[in-house]
């Protein structure tokens, strides 16, 4: 059974049809071999964490960043073969398992594809929690002119998005928190990326969905965030939430300079391969 390692959180598989569990399945062992290299990555994660449970020996960070992305190219080893599961069978409800399970790292793109009306799965219930993924989505797919937000700064004045997306440069909408683990373990490619890009024209505006000002601003000071950060600080009721269609974080938007959103939840290498894309280098 395929196990989503890109997020290091094992999630329960959506149950299947009778006639999905009934026909052959030719992609398991390959998709459990896949499995097989992340789980013993993972492992390696967490024996380095029993060492050095706070990640800060310089050491410990070079190890962990070399563990992350040997797991992110997994990762897209795995969204292939889904997406491929998905082209051959189009008349069957094989897909349905994997595109349950890999609805997050498919992505906006991968996942519009996988829920084609016209295939033969589309209709099997265990795909609603997709198809309901596939709906926030919407709200925050590419060519989408972006949604303002009217936060508060760290300083406790109140901001709008629009102070900096919709200028005339690209700008990272990065939706994190304090208390996001994943959020902060994709922090160090951020900021890697931000001190790349940033004399070139590239903007991030971090949007927390804390609910503590002192937890907010302490992380961020913490990991050395050097852009703009705004929160309402209620946590998952917070405005961006609704407007951009929010379920998990981290998540983010890449905004150009018009004010069109063109890539979401670029993490990983794909963050870095987007703005040398745009900026040339």
């Amino acid at each position: 059974m395929m196990k989503q390692i890109w997020t290091i959180l094992l999630l329960t598989a959506c149950s299947l049809g009778a006639q999905a569990q009934t026909q052959e399945d030719v992609y398991k062992a390959e998709m459990d071999v896949i499995d097989g290299q992340g789980e013993y990555i993972i492992q390696q994660y967490r024996e380095l964490m029993k060492q050095d449970p706070n990640g800060v020996q310089p050491e410990t960070k070079a190890k962990t960043v070399k563990l992350f992305n040997m797991l992110d190219s997994l990762s897209l080893e795995q969204v292939k073969l889904v997406r491929r599961i998905v082209r051959e069978n189009q008349d069957n409800e094989i897909p349905v398992r994997y595109i349950s399970e890999a609805m997050y790292a498919l992505g906006y793109e991968g996942l519009s594809e996988a829920l084609n009306p016209k295939a033969a799965y589309y209709n099997n219930p265990a795909l609603d929690k997709a198809k309901a993924l596939l709906a926030t989505y919407e709200k925050r797919k590419p060519g989408t002119t972006f949604h303002e937000l009217s936060m508060n700064d760290m300083a406790g004045n109140e901001v709008k998005l629009s102070q900096w997306v919709g200028k005339g440069k690209y700008v990272l909408v990065d939706f994190w928190a304090s208390w996001c683990g994943p959020c902060r373990q994709e922090m160090p490619n951020v900021i890697a990326n931000y001190e790349k890009y940033h004399a070139k024209g590239f903007e991030i505006v971090g949007v927390s969905f804390d609910q503590k000002e002192e937890v907010w601003v302490n992380a961020v000071q913490q990991m050395g965030m050097r852009w703009p950060q705004i929160s309402d600080l209620k946590g998952w009721k917070c405005a961006a939430a609704g407007l951009y269609g929010i379920q998990s974080i981290p998540a983010s938007v890449l905004v150009d300079p018009q004010g069109k959103i063109i890539a979401l939840d670029l993490r990983g290498k794909a963050l870095g391969q987007k703005l040398q894309e745009i900026y040339g280098e």
